[in-house]
């Protein structure tokens, strides 16, 4: 029995491997120059095609040419929808420094989550983590921040103690954010022990974590997981 849970929770880590999403920059802000809008008409309709190489070489001339946080968050975009993660690093602290207090914290919040996804693409999880702690602080609204940072924990094995609360607060931003109650009920499930009879005992509100998963996605991508999880504490 606790070598098939054991197997479970390691599709369980593996579902939540990448939980990084393919980012989209905001529309680009006007240059001063006649020179420089050109560019950035070719960037924002490379961008907007999802043409991403042609985006990063425009972007690439316009920020050197005046060297805006806008811009150069775009090309940080362009090089992580390529796969330039580290590249992509680059960019959007390059942006965050230019930034200053010109741009909202909202802002500053979305590319904290993206240097979260691009250190955890790069396998960095202490940095992914550190960044993901920067943008719920920041974020007006910090479910994705804090399910990154909860879902990152799960798949390093962090603690019970130190997962789950990351996971609440996912839960507290957005109510409705079913994968979260999946990763709080798999930490949770990893708690259990088993009794003379071998029937499982787990923490409380474990079931009901788990339970309410099947709620928001009945047909969800864990939902086949989530019930066998379910069937182990029966």
């Amino acid at each position: 029995m606790r070598r098939r849970l054991s197997a479970i929770a390691l599709l369980a880590s593996l579902a939540l491997a990448a939980t990084a999403q393919i980012c989209a920059a905001a529309p680009l802000p006007a240059a001063q120059g006649e020179n420089q809008n050109a560019l950035v008409a070719k960037a924002q309709a490379a961008l907007d095609a999802k043409q991403w190489p042609d985006a990063e070489a425009a972007l690439k001339q316009l920020s050197a040419s005046e060297p805006r946080w806008e811009y150069f968050e775009a090309l940080g975009a362009a090089q992580f929808n390529q796969g330039h993660y580290a590249d992509s690093l680059n960019s959007y602290q390059r942006a965050i420094d230019l930034a200053g207090k010109s741009a909202s914290p909202a802002a500053i919040g979305q590319m904290y989550t993206t240097i979260g996804n691009a250190n955890l693409k790069l396998k960095k999880n202490d940095a992914a983590i550190a960044a993901y702690n920067k943008a719920a602080a920041l974020s007006p609204n910090p479910a994705i921040a804090y399910f990154n940072l909860c879902a990152t924990m799960f798949n390093m094995g962090q603690p019970a103690a130190k997962t789950v609360p990351a996971c609440d607060k996912a839960i507290a931003a957005d109510p409705k954010k079913a994968d979260a109650y999946f990763v709080k009920g798999s930490v949770m499930l990893g708690q259990a022990t088993a009794g003379k009879n071998g029937k499982l005992t787990a923490p409380p509100g474990t079931v009901e974590t788990l339970k309410q998963y099947l709620v928001l996605a009945p047909d969800g991508a864990h939902a086949k997981d989530v019930k066998e999880m379910l069937d182990f504490l029966k």
